[in-house]
This record gives structure tokens, C-alpha cells and sequence, in this order.
């Protein structure tokens, strides 16, 4: 990737209108300066065209997780039922104790075949089955660890290692975004706390601090300290933002090339556009009353994670690039993590869950959105198929399914599979960095040609000579 060009000399420099107290203008007056900024700077959240013409624009990750148990969610196996009890003839890896006896489990859901495509999903998940021929059903991959964290942290960033760049990250630093009153990674977690792992999946890395994920609230003001203290003067605004002003340049002069500090000026110009546009942004109080039953916000089970659903469609919209989306924290910070009970556990997720999801990808096809918006539904791995005292299953890094809707995948189709068991991934196996690999693809982007200089090297997202990372085709139209 390309550096971005210096600033023009009779461009005003970010500081200057941090010192001029952009915050503390009228409306008429900050929207006047901000235009005139946008129109002559080129910022790090500017749009990029991609290197490749591409079917989507944008990608909404509803990050599940905890690991959904494949084999009863989206890979049905008549053997499990046919040797309920008895020992597997394969002694598999197992992360917690309790899988000792090595016990097969049917499982306690029905497959169904789904729409005209014939798509296998179980009842647990009734509303996203009914949309089997949107959806693209990978029932092959597989990753590289059993633990929620280093899982959570390869599923972001493709690597089990903490501190690399999200996915996220990468696609903010790649393409930027389309609104600029809006960052181009937003992610939007349980108003109530952070899942297993929190903060460490939508991190810069080595790239630039600015595209770090940003994360906004469905509860109460979109983002904390955005609007400026009403009994503040605006004078007394000015001066504020004058010292800080000089404070950065101070700082800046000490550590040159800080990232951190040009981040921390550049969402200081983030903020005074958001002030003007990001309240509306998240306003679900526009949205029909159909739309919002739709969602499940009319029923309390529903309403929280149907409002995250409902925001991310209306972030990308508004022309950001990647939008995260994370599952409720109660009963659990993990909630798809089965280990005791594989039927009241799913039941009491899927509940929250499905009908948003589901909601989701009706409503951007509605609105002529999907076919440019990559939907991905995945959670970190798999299930055992073994029983974990009794009920519940244990880890499994070996197989584990996933779904893909819009940008270019292909509609009803199902993807790759596992042995008898559900065990692990034999056939069209995918691998995390794989799917990094086609998701770029589909934004039109090189997953060998982004990158970035760090320690003496141009780091990517799929580190391909080292993972074997490549495109999926089999699941592109």
C-alpha cells in the first residue's frame, strides 16, 4: 500500500484547527470548516478504491462467541445418533475434563432440509434456516487453537499471537471509508460488558492507531464524552482545545511518527464531524415499527441484540467498511460455549440471536444491500463430538461451521465436510486465513499486496507464505 500524499501547503493543518477552537463554533460554522477540511485533505479515513473491481463494499461480522457446536447447528451425523454412549473409535483432543470416557452424544436437535436448496440446519436455529437459500454454509473449517482467547484472536486476526491487526483494522487501512463523519471499523459489543477476550479483537496492531475499532454504544449516547459540556463556555472550549493542541504539538516534537498521537488528533476532527451526524446515524427511533418487529426489538429477549443488528445495517449504509457485532454476555461472556448442556445452552442463545441475524440479512437484501455487504456468521471453533459429563461438549479446534451471506458468495450452497463424527474438517477444509484471503478478494483487495513495514518486513493479514493462505473460490458466484 501506497503512503498517503503530504499535505498541500495551503491545506490548514489539523492543529491549527484544533487551536482555532473548532469545537467551540456554532453548527453553521464547524460544518463550513470541516467541509473545506475534508475537501482538501486526504486522511487516513479518506475511501480508497480498491486494485480489483469488487462485489462488495463492506463486511458485518456477528461474531458468535464461545464456539456454536457444529453438529447441532449445521452439520448433521447420523452416526452420533446411531452410537449414542458408546466410546469413539478415535480418541480426540479434548480441552476441559469430563470428556475423559470419550462417550459419543447424539445430538438433541432435528435436521430439516431448508428452502429449495435443501440446506441442512438444525431447529435450533429456525429463522436463519428459513433464509438457507441467501446463505453460504461452510461446514469445513478449521483453526489452530483450543482456548476461547488465542482462538477469538486468530478468527480477528489470523494468528493466535496477540498484537497483530484485526481483520477490521486491515480493511480500514486498506479501502477507509465512504462517510467521513463516520471511522471505517465500528464495533458494537453488549451495552452491558465485554464478551471473553473484550478489547483484544479489534485491535491496530502495528498498523496506524487510527484504525483501531471504535467502539459505539446501542444504549444511551453512541459514544462517551462526544458532545462537549453544555455549562462550558465557549470560550473556556477554545482554551481547552488550544492547550491540548499544544500539548500533542509538544509531544509530537519529543516522538515524532507517534501513531497514537496522530490517531488522538484525528479523532479529535472525528468527533466535531460526528457531533453534526453520528446521533442521527443511531437513531433506530426512524426505523418502521415493521422494521424494528422485524428485529425483535418489540420483545425483551430479542431487543439488545436486535439493536446491534439494526445499527450495523444502518452503519453500512452510511458508508462504513466493517462493522462487529457481538453476542449478549448473560447468562455468559462466552454464551455458545456448551460444555454443560448442548439443548438448554443453545436454546438459551439461539433465542437471543437468530431472529436478529436472520433479520439482518432480510433487511439488507430488502434494501438492495446484501448483494454489496458480506454477512459473516462464525463463532472461534467447534464442539467435540464426544459428551462432556453427560449434556454438554468440550472444545474442538479440528471442525467447526460458519455462514456467509451477500458480497459475491454463492447463494444455498454448502461447502466442504467433516468425518462421520463431526470431529474434524476431511473434505474442501478452510482455514482462518483462508477465509481472510476471500473475504479481501471480495472487497477487490490483494490479501498479498496489503501490507505494512514492521521489524523489517511487509506483514499481511494472511502471512500467506507461511500459512498456505488462499482464495476459496468453490464458494464465490
Amino acid at each position: 500500500m501506497n503512503h498517503l500524499p503530504p499535505r498541500a501547503p495551503d491545506q490548514p493543518s489539523r492543529r491549527a484547527l484544533l487551536r482555532a477552537g473548532v469545537l467551540g463554533f456554532g453548527t453553521l460554522a464547524l460544518e463550513a470548516l470541516l467541509q473545506r477540511e475534508v475537501a482538501a485533505a486526504r486522511s487516513p479515513f479518506t475511501a480508497k478504491a480498491p486494485g480489483l473491481p469488487p462485489p462488495a463494499k463492506a463486511v458485518i461480522f456477528l461474531s458468535q462467541i464461545g464456539g456454536p457446536s457444529q453438529m447441532d447447528l449445521f452439520d448433521p451425523k447420523p452416526e452420533l445418533a446411531r452410537f449414542d454412549g458408546l466410546p469413539h473409535r478415535e480418541r480426540v483432543e479434548t480441552f476441559q475434563k469430563g470428556s475423559e470416557a470419550q462417550r459419543l452424544l447424539a445430538s438433541p436437535w432435528q435436521f430439516l432440509p431448508r428452502g429449495r436448496c435443501g440446506m441442512q440446519i438444525s431447529t435450533a436455529l429456525p429463522h436463519l434456516a428459513a433464509l438457507a437459500d441467501e446463505l453460504t454454509l461452510v461446514r469445513s473449517m478449521h483453526t489452530e487453537h483450543n482456548n476461547h482467547t488465542e482462538a477469538l484472536v486468530m478468527m480477528s486476526t489470523g494468528k493466535i499471537f496477540l498484537g497483530r491487526p484485526s481483520v477490521g483494522s486491515w480493511i480500514s487501512y486498506a479501502l477507509g471509508t465512504e462517510n467521513q463523519n463516520l471511522p471505517a471499523y465500528v464495533v458494537l459489543r453488549d451495552p452491558d460488558g465485554y464478551s471473553t477476550s473484550g478489547s483484544l479483537l479489534w485491535q491496530n496492531g502495528w498498523l496506524p492507531a487510527v484504525h483501531r475499532g471504535t467502539e459505539f454504544s446501542t444504549r444511551g449516547a453512541p459514544l462517551q464524552n462526544l458532545q462537549p459540556p453544555t455549562a462550558l463556555a465557549p470560550a473556556s472550549r477554545t482554551d481547552q482545545l488550544e492547550l491540548l493542541a499544544q500539548l500533542n504539538r509538544k509531544h509530537q516534537q519529543a516522538y515524532p511518527g507517534d501513531s497514537e498521537l496522530e490517531a488522538r488528533i484525528q479523532n479529535h476532527e472525528l468527533a466535531a464531524r460526528m457531533q453534526l451526524t453520528a446521533s442521527a446515524t443511531f437513531d433506530l427511533a426512524e426505523e418502521s415499527q415493521a422494521t424494528r418487529q422485524l428485529y425483535g426489538l418489540d420483545q425483551p429477549v430479542t431487543r439488545s441484540y436486535g439493536q446491534r443488528c439494526l445499527t450495523a445495517r444502518r452503519l453500512v449504509e452510511a458508508g462504513v467498511r466493517f462493522v462487529q457485532v457481538f453476542t449478549p454476555i448473560k447468562p455468559f461472556t462466552q454464551p455458545w460455549d456448551t460444555h454443560r448442556n448442548v439443548d438448554t445452552e443453545i436454546a438459551d442463545i439461539a433465542a437471543l440471536t437468530d431472529q436478529p441475524s436472520a433479520a439482518l440479512i432480510q433487511d439488507l437484501k430488502a434494501r438492495g444491500l446484501l448483494d454489496s455487504t458480506i454477512v459473516l456468521w462464525s463463532g472461534e471453533f467447534g464442539r467435540l463430538p464426544v459428551s462432556q459429563n453427560g449434556m454438554g461438549r468440550d472444545h474442538n479446534r479440528n471442525a467447526f461451521s460458519l455462514l456467509l451471506a451477500g458480497g459475491g458468495f454463492k447463494r444455498g450452497h454448502t461447502h466442504g465436510a467433516t468425518d462421520d463424527f463431526g470431529y474434524r474438517a476431511v473434505q474442501g477444509r478452510v482455514s482462518v486465513p483462508d477465509l481472510h484471503a476471500t473475504l479481501l478478494h471480495q472487497l477487490g483487495l490483494d490479501h498479498g499486496s496489503v501490507s505494512f513495514p514492521h521489524n523489517g518486513r511487509n506483514e499481511t493479514l494472511t502471512d500467506a507464505a507461511v500459512t498456505g493462505a488462499r482464495i476459496v473460490r468453490e464458494l464465490l458466484v
